[in-house]
């Protein structure tokens, strides 16, 4: 059985923060995850109120297109030209 040495051990000095760093980004891999984003990027984020009243994204869904049902038509034309 070995003998516990007596010895304490060097704590590692703290580092500081270099003014800049430089990244080998040749050596990086590509994100396993990304398939499974595409097309779940957010793009409208609801406020706590309005998200309260809504339990599904279906519900807002549907809701917004009634209020898109109910426009007149030449309102219609114009958003989807931009």
């Amino acid at each position: 059985m070995k003998r516990a040495s007596n010895r304490r051990r060097r704590r590692p000095t703290p580092v500081e923060m270099r003014a800049e760093y430089h990244f080998d980004y040749r050596k990086a891999r590509p994100n396993r995850f990304a398939a499974l984003m595409k097309g779940s990027t957010v793009a409208v984020v609801l406020d706590p109120d309005v998200a309260s009243v809504f339990q599904t994204s279906e519900a807002v869904n549907s809701l917004l297109r009634s209020v898109i049902a109910a426009l007149p038509a030449d309102i219609k034309r114009e958003s989807t030209a931009g």
